[in-house]
């Protein structure tokens, strides 16, 4: 049967649209690529709607569930992350949100390697060589070397589904891999990787026998080549183990200045001033940014430093911008399909509208 459920969208998501369009949807959706002044959203959900589709760009908070009141029954997130969304005031109002987690898994962690070998590389400092016709000569090491990724030691910082995925990439380029995580150690997950290591040496695929094991943080950083951060964003009293500013001076002080930083996770996880002075004074040896403390970010920003570009990679929160990562309507594929599909779950009340069951429905212990 069609529905008329009121929806509005504060971004055009691609075609995982028409499903709800074919299931008698009324659909509106905020048509710039920029996002909707947050005045717009209080308005329309003021309008009677059923259902938001927000994006990280958006805040969430007790200002929007007040204007959404009586007739907003889900906010469907088109991220994985949620820090927009103010999860007690979802709570108090008794609004379920929903995310689109573990479908850009293999992408984000794809991204990070490939900022890894990029910096690594020095892809960037050699293609404007060659663009900007300063190419004159070929010589063993000048006008500079880059550094290899095989056989080296890397740091995967967080060991959830992104951290697993990167630690998965690097061990096909033969590293060594140290993880650390306070809060969820894959031990079978390791010792599947290290059973993996171990027959590839054996059978003569990998020429060094390499391993992978738990450590402390302060382990990692210093004997790493390469820190891959994957941890959420977690502030003082949200957790006993806070991230915000994990990598502050102190943490930057510890890695090798031969040591490379990449960040696919949360902005607010590195000290971007530190890091700016960490590159400046040549604690460490390069980064390779996703994400930022402000984003867009900020012309001012410290990271726009001229005299660290050939040493600071900077991307557009652009990790999971892959085609079907990003716009596939099949919900085990895509992060689209996957915010229309919790939409759904809760506007229809699939699973017998049991909030706790719905697999994409963030905010359980509400309900």
């Amino acid at each position: 049967m069609p529905n008329n459920f009121r929806v509005f969208a504060t971004c055009d998501i691609g075609d995982a649209l028409e499903v709800l369009r074919k299931r008698g949807y009324q659909l509106e959706v905020y048509p710039d690529p920029k996002a909707p002044p947050k005045g717009l959203i209080i308005d329309r959900l003021r309008s009677g709607i059923d259902g938001l589709i927000t994006t990280l760009r958006d805040q969430i908070d007790a200002e929007i569930f007040e204007a959404g009141k009586g007739t907003l029954k889900v906010v469907a997130q088109y991220a994985v992350g949620f820090d927009n969304i103010n999860r007690a005031d979802a709570n108090r109002c008794k609004v379920p949100f929903t995310n689109t987690a573990d479908v850009l898994t293999e992408a984000t962690a794809e991204f990070a390697f490939f900022m890894l070998g990029s910096l690594a590389r020095k892809l960037w400092s050699a293609e404007h060589l060659t663009r900007e016709n300063k190419w004159g000569f070929w010589h063993p090491y000048l006008p500079f070397l880059g550094d290899e990724v095989t056989g080296k030691t890397v740091a995967i910082i967080g060991t959830g589904r992104i951290g697993l995925a990167m630690i998965k990439k690097c061990s096909g380029f033969d590293m060594n891999i140290l993880c650390y995580d306070p809060a969820y150690q894959n031990h079978e997950y390791i010792k599947a990787i290290q059973e993996t290591i171990d027959l590839r040496y054996a059978r003569g695929i990998q020429k060094e026998k390499t391993s992978i094991k738990y450590v402390s943080l302060e382990d990692a950083l210093r004997q790493a080549d390469f820190v891959s951060v994957h941890v959420p964003l977690l502030r003082e009293g949200e957790s006993p183990t806070p991230t915000f500013h994990l990598f502050n001076e102190k943490r930057l002080r510890m890695m090798k200045p031969t040591s490379f930083l990449v960040n696919t996770s949360r902005g607010p996880v590195i000290d971007e001033n530190a890091l700016t002075k960490a590159l400046k004074e040549n604690w460490i040896a390069g980064a390779a940014l996703d994400v930022y403390e402000k984003e867009p970010l900020p012309p001012e920003s410290p990271l726009r430093d001229p005299s660290i570009e050939d040493r600071c990679r900077l991307f557009p929160h652009f990790a999971s911008a892959a085609r079907i990562t990003r716009l596939s309507p099949d919900p085990a594929k895509g992060m689209a399909g996957r915010c229309i599909q919790g939409l759904i779950d809760v506007l229809e009340r699939n699973y017998s509208g049991d909030v706790k069951r719905m697999p994409y429905v963030v905010n359980k212990e509400a309900f």
